[in-house]
C-alpha cells in the first residue's frame, strides 16, 4: 500500500469524528460558552490563569505529545502496519479524543481539580485516594525516565543542549512581553517563533559540549545534566504558568508543527510503498526478543497513539486550570488528540515505508531507538524532495526533545498537584490550612521537592530500579485511561446521560490494561529468575485497579437500586 493513501485516509477519519463524533459528544456532555470555568472563577495568577486558545492548545498539545506518539507505532510495528494504523484511528476517535474531552469538561466542571478529586465525588475519599496514590507514583516514574532520556540526548548532541536553554529564556521573555508589557500574541509570536527557529542554528553552531569544554567523562556529564534538568522541574513547575509554562509550551508548539509539516509533506510527496508486513500474526517477536501478543500489547504499546490515561493528568491538571471558555473543550482537548493520531500514523509510515521487510525492521528496532528510527526515516522522505537529509534528521531530534522538557515540566507540577490533593491542601482547603503539619506537607516547595527528590533517587541511587518499573509504565498508563473512563461512566449515570459512550471503552481498556499487567505479573515470578520489583509493582496495580473498580460497581449497585425505587408507584 502506498503510504501517501494511508496518510490521507487516516487524516480524512480525523477530520470526520471531529465534525461529527466530537460535536454530539460536547451536546452530550452540555458544553456552556456563557459558564465562567475555573480560570476566572478561581483565579490565582500561579496556576489558575485564562489562556488564549491557540496558547493554551499549544501547551496542551505539547505536553500530551511528546515522545509517546512516535515511540509507541514503532515498537508496536512488530505486529504489523495495518493492525497499528487501524487502531490509531479507531482508537483516536472513539477512545483516546472522547477520554480526553471528558476529561477536561469534568475537571472544568469540578472547579479544575484533578480527575483524582472528580473520583473522589463519585467513589468517595478512598477511592480518591487510591487514585491519587497511582497517579502521583505514576507521574515519578515520568519525570524520571524523561529526565534520563534528556540527559543522556545532551550528552550524545550537545548542540540540543544550546537549543534547550536557548529556548528557555525566549519563552521567558515571551510571556513577560504578553502578560506584562500587554504585547498581542500576534505580534510576540512574530518575533518570537523566528528566535525559535533561529536557536536551533545556533545550537549547531555552539553546541554545549560539556566533555570537550570540562574534560568530563560521559556518565559525569550525564549527571551533571540530570541534576540541571531537575532543578529546573523544580523551578518550572513552581514559578506562574504564565511566566514559563505557558508561552513556553505555546513556542516549542511550533516546532511540533514543523516536524509534522517535515514529516506529512515528506510523506506526501515521497509517497512510499508500506514494504513491512501489513499483519505479523497474532503474536510477534520484537524488540525484546521476547514472543509478544497482539492482544494486550498491540494497544498497550501504542499507547498515546491512541489512548492514555497520562493525558487526563494533563487535561484535569493544568490545561482545565487555564480554559478560558467552555467552548474550547472540544478543539484544545478532542483536537489535540487528533492532531497527535496524525503524528503516529506519520511514525509508523515512517518504519513501514523504509524497511524492505518485516525482518529488516526487527533487526534495526534492536539496535535503535525508536525516535532515532523515526527521525532517520522521515528524514529520509525528506531528502525525496530536495530537503537535506542531515538537516530534517536534526531537526527532528531537536524538536522531539524540546517537547520532553515539556513533559517532565508538566509531570512535575501535575505530580505536584496530586500530592496537595493528597494533602488535603488544594482548592479551598488551601486558604484553610495556615499552620500546622497538614500546611507543612502541603505546601507547594515541599510537594515538588518530594517529586523532585525521588525522582532524582530513581536516576541516581537506584537507576536499574528505574529501568524495570518504566517497563510496565505503558499499561499502568492505559489502566489510568479506564478509570478515567470508569469515572467518567458513573458521571453519566448520576446525570442521566448516556453511559455507552464511556462504558463501552472503559470495558475495553480495562481489559487491556489488566491482562497485560496479569502477564506481566506473571512473568516477573516464573522462568528462570524472580524479578520482585517488577512483580510487586504490577501485581499493586492489579489489586489497586481490583479494589477501585469493586467501588465503582458498588456505585453502580447503590444508583440502580436509587433509580428502582424511583419508578416505583
Amino acid at each position: 500500500m502506498n503510504g501517501a493513501i494511508l496518510l490521507l485516509i487516516a487524516s480524512l477519519a480525523f477530520i470526520c469524528g471531529y465534525f461529527l463524533y466530537s460535536r454530539k459528544l460536547g451536546s452530550i456532555l452540555g458544553i456552556d460558552p456563557s459558564r465562567e470555568t475555573p480560570a476566572h472563577t478561581r483565579r490565582d495568577g500561579v496556576d489558575f490563569v485564562p489562556a488564549p486558545p491557540p496558547v493554551l492548545f499549544g501547551h496542551h498539545f505539547a505536553s500530551i505529545a511528546g515522545a509517546g506518539p512516535i515511540v509507541g507505532p514503532v515498537l508496536a510495528a512488530e505486529f504489523g502496519w495495518a493492525s497499528v494504523a487501524l487502531w490509531i484511528i479507531l482508537g483516536c476517535v472513539f477512545i483516546g479524543a472522547a477520554h480526553d474531552m471528558i476529561a477536561m469538561f469534568l475537571s472544568v466542571r469540578h472547579g479544575g481539580e484533578s480527575i483524582g478529586s472528580v473520583i473522589g465525588t463519585i467513589l468517595g475519599k478512598p477511592g480518591k485516594v487510591l487514585f491519587l496514590l497511582f497517579s502521583w507514583s505514576a507521574l515519578i516514574l515520568v519525570v524520571a525516565e524523561f529526565s534520563r532520556q534528556i540527559a543522556v540526548t545532551f550528552v550524545a548532541d550537545p548542540a540540543i543542549a544550546t537549543a534547550s536553554l536557548l529556548f528557555i529564556g525566549e519563552a521567558v521573555a515571551f510571556g513577560l512581553c504578553v502578560n506584562r508589557f500587554k504585547v498581542s500574541v500576534l505580534a510576540a509570536s512574530l518575533v518570537f517563533v523566528p528566535l525559535m527557529f533561529a536557536s536551533v542554528w545556533l545550537g549547531c553552531l555552539f553546541p554545549l559540549d560539556l566533555v570537550k569544554l570540562f574534560g568530563m567523562t560521559p556518565d559525569s556529564t550525564r549527571i551533571v545534566w540530570t541534576v540541571v534538568l531537575l532543578a529546573y522541574c523544580f523551578i518550572a513547575s513552581t514559578c506562574p504558568v504564565w511566566i514559563l509554562l505557558q508561552p513556553r509550551d505555546y513556542l516549542n508548539s511550533y516546532l511540533l508543527y514543523a516536524m509534522m509539516a517535515f514529516g506529512f509533506f515528506g510523506v506526501l510527496f515521497a509517497h512510499p510503498v508500506l514494504t513491512t508486513e501489513a499483519f505479523a500474526g497474532f503474536s510477534a517477536v520484537g524488540r525484546s526478543g521476547a514472543t509478544d501478543f497482539l492482544f494486550p500489547f498491540l494497544f498497550v504499546t501504542v499507547a498515546c497513539g491512541a489512548c492514555s490515561g497520562f493525558h487526563a493528568l494533563v487535561a484535569s491538571g493544568t490545561s482545565a486550570k487555564q480554559l478560558d471558555n467552555e467552548n474550547g473543550v472540544r478543539p484544545i482537548a478532542y483536537g489535540g488528540m487528533l492532531l497527535e493520531g496524525v503524528l503516529a500514523i506519520i511514525a509508523l509510515i515512517g518504519v513501514a515505508g523504509t524497511y524492505a521487510s518485516q525482518q529488516e525492521y526487527v533487526s534495526a528496532i534492536r539496535g535503535m531507538e525508536p525516535v532515532q528510527m523515526f527521525a532517520a526515516t522521515i528524514a529520509g522522505f525528506c531528502a525525496k524532495v530536495g530537503i537535506p537529509q542531515r538537516v530534517a534528521e536534526s531537526f527532528m531530534l531537536l524538536s522531539v526533545s524540546a517537547f520532553l522538557m515539556t513533559t517532565i515540566d508538566s509531570g512535575t507540577r501535575l505530580a505536584r498537584f496530586s500530592w496537595e490533593e493528597l494533602a488535603g491542601t488544594s482548592g479551598e482547603a488551601r486558604t484553610e490550612c495556615k499552620g500546622g503539619l497538614r500546611a507543612i506537607a502541603g505546601n507547594m516547595y515541599i510537594g515538588t521537592l518530594v517529586v523532585v527528590g525521588l525522582a532524582a533517587g530513581l536516576l541516581l541511587g537506584a537507576t536499574q530500579m528505574s529501568k524495570q518499573l518504566w517497563t510496565i509504565f505503558a499499561s499502568a498508563n492505559q489502566l489510568l485511561a479506564a478509570l478515567t473512563l470508569l469515572a467518567a461512566t458513573l458521571w453519566f449515570m448520576k446525570n442521566g446521560k448516556p453511559t455507552w459512550i464511556t462504558a463501552v471503552p472503559m470495558v475495553f481498556m480495562l481489559s487491556v490494561s489488566s491482562i497485560a499487567l496479569g502477564m506481566l505479573c506473571w512473568k516477573s515470578f516464573t522462568g528462570g529468575s524472580i524479578d520482585w520489583v517488577k512483580g510487586s509493582a504490577t501485581g499493586f496495580l492489579l489489586v489497586l485497579a481490583g479494589v477501585l473498580v469493586l467501588f465503582a460497581a458498588r456505585e453502580f449497585a447503590a444508583r440502580r437500586r436509587e433509580s428502582s425505587q424511583s419508578r416505583i408507584p
